[in-house]
């Protein structure tokens, strides 16, 4: 993987404000590859993988985080999945022609839906609220200041070629060490460009940022992480699936298309069943009995 694709974390030493700077090269292009995802929905899904990358980064527990933005607007669903190797997946459900338009009239009316599924446990964790914001930025913001009581800020930028943001959060203790501390440094990093967040490395985006802040206080830049697009195909799976469709249903579908196609949308991979591929699946049917 190129060293591109990172997520690092970082703390302001005099300030207990901490941030996260996230940017995809790599594995972004494959998440994107052979979707015809047109440059709007390209945008919006590289944004909402960004933030998914540093909520599912920090867990506090092993497991698997999935982002979904649900609208019954021209976009219907974006979904992002990562896990705590810091894997992920994802897919939007939008039209590929779709034009650039304010974020309320690209959604609609919808809910942000975040679900945890501990490694340790059979039972997941869901939060489901309304989406509220002009942007993906100020979706995410909204909803982490609510769940996690802590005020949040985010920087987002995503193309075909990179998906990038830089996120900075508040701590409790953040006003007695310095009451202005958090107002001035989110006014220094509201001066970041998409063309920084996607091309400086961290410590040279964070010196162009924040330089008299360094200076002052310092900031500890915490080792790089770096995830990966990871989307294997799954026969057993999928042979699963047919298998509960009942051999009825399934010879039904090849009666009428010829073969059982059956599409992954979350890893865009395709699955083709022939006669002969039922028949061994099921194996050959009882003897009549008479």
């Amino acid at each position: 993987m190129s060293a591109t694709d990172l997520i690092q974390r970082f703390m302001f030493e005099g300030l207990d404000i901490r941030g996260a700077r996230v940017r995809l090269s790599e594995g972004w292009q494959s998440m994107l590859r052979g979707r015809g995802y047109g440059p709007v929905v390209t945008r919006l899904l590289g944004e909402v993988t960004v933030v998914s990358l540093m909520v599912g980064g920090q867990l506090k527990q092993p497991g698997r985080l999935t982002v979904q933005v649900r609208g019954n607007g021209a976009v219907g669903m974006l979904v992002v999945d990562c896990d705590q190797q810091l894997r992920i997946r994802g897919m939007a459900s939008a039209p590929a022609d779709l034009v650039e338009a304010p974020l309320p009239e690209l959604l609609g009316d919808g809910h942000l839906v975040m679900t945890m599924q501990p490694e340790s446990a059979p039972t997941s964790y869901q939060s489901v609220v309304p989406l509220e914001g002009a942007t993906v930025a100020e979706v995410f913001e909204h909803f982490l200041e609510q769940s996690e009581q802590q005020p949040t800020a985010l920087w987002l930028a995503a193309d075909g070629d990179t998906a990038s943001g830089l996120f900075l959060q508040k701590l409790p203790g953040a006003d007695q060490r310095d009451p202005d501390g958090w107002a001035r440094v989110c006014h220094l990093a509201a001066t970041v460009t998409p063309n920084e967040l996607k091309t400086l490395d961290t410590e040279t985006l964070l010196g162009r940022l924040f330089h008299e802040e360094i200076q002052a206080g310092g900031i500890r830049v915490f080792e790089a992480q770096t995830p990966r697009h990871h989307c294997p195909r799954d026969e057993e799976k999928v042979r699963r699936l047919v298998l509960s469709l009942g051999r009825a249903e399934v010879e039904s579908i090849l009666a009428e298309k010829g073969e059982l196609h059956i599409h992954d949308d979350m890893c865009n991979h395709d699955y083709r069943f022939s006669a002969a591929d039922i028949a061994r699946l099921f194996g050959d049917p009882p003897a009549a009995v008479h």
